[in-house]
């Protein structure tokens, strides 16, 4: 896989690269790994990261010691030396970010952050002034931007229940709460798409439903409360997304399967309802390959007789390869430039 622009840009400063533990804060699923350890081999080399894709990538194809959650938590109590930060596409997840690794790092950590232009890395300074001694723009290159500084050493106890941000919301009578940490999709209020799936779904629910990119957990939670007889199942590449659907299931007094999957990989269930606000994004840039293979095998995972219902951008292409891959596919509704498409088995 080539390498992404942000880590080009952090290649050609190799030498600020040297550390004996350095740590990779949700580096992108490319060779820079394989670079580094090429260039010191005797660095201790450890990768942090939210997605869970990416995550199966860096295990199988680098040399790093690789971690995956809603926050980083290392089996031993050793300190880095050097943090890289690829700056997220949420301010907030980045903020988030530098409270989580303030207990990790050892006093005077070297701190390199480096993103695309266009997603916000030119407010690293700013964002991050009480976390860096001597922060400045080291290089600028490929429409991104490399900055660097040192750690304050300034230690705050970092509490994962600090972060949440929850929203009350009323839907055809059902009351809910939604709990969301920084970065998650819709982290403030409920969005266009997903309210107008809510009020298109199947009129009579039971058995194991599968919520696919479930973000942080509404439409589950909706499912839960008027459909009681319902299992639900959630999955999601993100582990904020995951960590917040937990947390919404828990206020509202529900249960369900919670697990990290990229699209369908760790799906192995059969289920009677298929519901899903399918991702479309997944950090600056529009990807649409995730849901597309979703769409292509979640047919094997659909019980005789259960259906599917997903909502989208009435742009989107998605009830041809329905069609092509499951049944005949209906358009439910079409509103504000969403669509509802369901199959039956």
């Amino acid at each position: 896989m080539s390498l992404s622009n942000p880590s080009q840009l952090l290649l050609r400063n190799i030498d600020l690269l040297n550390a004996k533990k350095p740590l990779l804060i949700n580096p992108p699923a490319d060779q820079l790994c394989r670079e580094i350890k090429q260039q010191y081999s005797d660095t201790e080399l450890s990768c942090f990261t939210f997605n869970y894709a990416d995550h199966c990538y860096l295990t199988q194809l680098s040399n790093a010691q690789c971690h995956f959650g809603a926050s980083y938590q290392p089996s031993d109590n050793n300190k880095h030396d050097l943090v890289v930060i690829f700056f997220p596409k949420s301010k907030n997840e980045f903020s988030y970010t530098l409270a989580m690794l303030a207990n990790h790092l050892t006093d005077n950590a070297n701190v390199l952050i480096v993103g695309e232009n266009k997603g916000g890395v030119k407010s690293t300074i700013k964002l991050s002034q009480d976390f860096l001694n001597y922060g400045e723009k080291i290089d600028s290159a490929r429409h991104c931007t490399l900055f660097s500084g040192e750690f304050t050493g300034q230690r705050n106890h970092f509490e994962l229940a600090q972060w949440y941000k929850n929203y009350s919301l009323k839907i055809n009578n059902i009351e809910l709460t939604i709990s969301s940490l920084p970065g998650v999709f819709s982290q403030k209020e409920l969005d266009v798409g997903t309210k107008l799936l809510l009020n298109n779904l199947p009129e009579k629910m039971q058995g194991e439903v599968l919520d696919f990119g479930c973000g942080a957990g509404v439409i589950s939670a909706y499912l839960g409360k008027k459909h009681p007889q319902t299992q639900l199942n959630l999955l999601d590449v993100n582990a904020l997304a995951l960590n917040s659907a937990e947390h919404t299931l828990a206020i509202n007094g529900l249960q369900g399967n919670v697990f990290a999957s990229d699209s369908l990989s760790n799906v192995k269930g059969n289920y009677q309802h298929v519901v899903s606000n399918p991702p479309f994004h997944q950090g600056l840039k529009t990807h649409y390959a995730a849901t597309e293979t979703f769409l292509a095998g979640v047919k094997k995972h659909i019980k005789k007789s259960g259906d599917i219902t997903i909502v989208a951008n009435n742009f989107l292409r998605y009830q041809s390869i329905m069609e092509d891959n499951i049944t005949k596919t209906t358009k439910v509704i079409n509103k504000n430039g969403f669509a509802i498409y369901r199959c039956r088995l």
